[in-house]
């Protein structure tokens, strides 16, 4: 029998502990013998639940119980997320985690920390909730050399950006009903910004290149400009329009953004709705494959981590080599990335058309009936290129008494 922790009692760690006493049998014959629960940690009381004997409110009791050797945080956030699954690590104990916060600004230290006490730092919930897709780089993809990573990382903006696209709904009004179903938090600034995807991003990003990736480094936009007319655009286009995390290893270098991207319907990403993830990879001798399923979600969630404990359950004594080292991968200046660009314009296109050409080249225009504006395409170029012609061609704009540019999004399409 190997004893197991869980800190924090919140809507995965609950389900682990869920998971763990309904597939008890089933766990046992994967792990090799059975995982019992021995201690939930969390400020609280829970009188009601099956594990309120189980209840602590020191974090001591688990760091110096010998018998434990396994701990599930599910705390969330840094603070004292941190400390705490050091301290477990320190003390020898298998520490299994869905925080993408903590593996993204403290990853490299705890995998090296796992390495030296012969334990592992287990992550496979920090990104996309119940989709395998860190095992998968790990184990399944181990012998390929990954050359992009692209994926929908982020339920809630996914969510919010698919009522929008079918119902033609404002962002606000969207916001606000996902806040009410429970996908949005009070405060949605890391999913709608960008923050959450980000940081998954990076991680991913990281498994790999073998390196230490700073999810600062990542350029992030995220989905609050998005509009009504955008998508009204996307309809007339045949596209759609996702908040992407984007990597690619090309020619030594990695280029990773986070930002809204308007795909079309032959991309395997254009079909991935409501709260659902999508994650593509590219590898040289596989070539595409795609990973599909929820991203969130108690018991999806909490499945991931059961399928990490028993990976630790299996490796009770050993150390797995995976995960990546403390050298810095470098990202390239967002100026050097190549894309096309989807603009909007108030105003009449025919008054431009030279205006357009001679800054941008050859664009397709796009005119919404009874709008004040049009919209074009450009054809694929550097960021550094375009954001120089965008900035003169505002700037002549501004300096005749015309508007500026209303909106541009990043484009991942076929060239016409």
């Amino acid at each position: 029998m190997m004893y197991a922790a869980i800190m924090g009692y919140g809507t995965i760690g609950s389900g682990v502990a869920e998971i763990l006493e309904k597939s008890r049998e089933r766990i046992a014959c994967g792990a090799g013998h059975e995982i019992k629960l021995k201690y939930v940690l969390d400020l609280r009381d829970f009188p009601d639940s099956p594990v309120a004997d189980r209840i602590v409110h020191d974090f001591k009791v688990i760091e110096e119980d010998e018998q434990v050797k396994m701990v599930v945080e599910t705390m969330g956030g840094v603070d004292p997320a941190y400390p705490f699954v050091k301290a477990c690590l320190n003390a020898g104990k298998h520490v299994i985690t869905s925080n993408k916060a903590l593996v993204a600004a403290h990853g490299t230290e705890l995998l090296q920390i796992a390495r030296d006490r012969h334990v592992n730092f287990f992550f496979e919930a920090s990104v996309g909730g119940g989709i395998p897709i860190i095992r998968t780089l790990y184990r399944c993809l181990t012998g390929e050399k990954i050359l992009e990573i692209t994926g929908i990382l982020n339920g809630t903006t996914n969510f919010i950006l698919t009522k929008m696209d079918r119902e033609g709904a404002a962002f606000d009004r969207v916001l606000r009903e996902a806040q009410e179903l429970g996908y949005a938090e009070r405060n949605p600034e890391a999913d709608v910004e960008g923050h959450d995807t980000c940081r998954k991003i990076a991680i991913l990003t990281a498994l790999a290149t073998g390196k230490e990736v700073h999810y600062e480094d990542i350029n992030t936009e995220g989905i609050t400009r998005i509009t009504d007319t955008d998508f009204r655009y996307a309809k007339m286009m045949g596209t759609s329009v996702k908040l992407l995390g984007i990597s690619r290893i090309q020619g030594g270098k990695v280029y990773a953004r986070v930002a809204p991207v308007m795909i079309d319907k032959e991309h395997p990403l254009y079909s991935v709705c409501g709260v659902y993830n999508g994650i593509l990879v590219k590898s040289d001798m596989l070539g595409t494959s795609m990973y599909y399923g929820s991203g969130a979600g108690k018991l999806p969630t909490a499945s991931a981590v059961v399928a990490d404990m028993i990976e630790a359950a299996q490796n009770a004594d050993a150390n797995v080599s995976f995960g990546w080292k403390a050298e810095q991968q470098a990202i390239a200046d967002r100026g050097e990335w190549e894309s096309r660009y989807f603009v909007r314009i108030a105003g009449d296109a025919k008054d431009h058309a030279e205006q357009v050409k001679a800054a941008f080249g050859e664009v397709r225009t796009f005119v919404l009936e009874g709008a004040d504006e049009y919209a074009f395409l450009t054809a694929k170029m550097s960021e550094e290129r375009f954001q120089k012609a965008a900035i003169a061609f505002d700037g002549e704009r501004q300096k005749n008494g015309e508007e500026g540019i209303r909106q541009i999004i990043h484009a991942e399409l076929e060239e016409d």
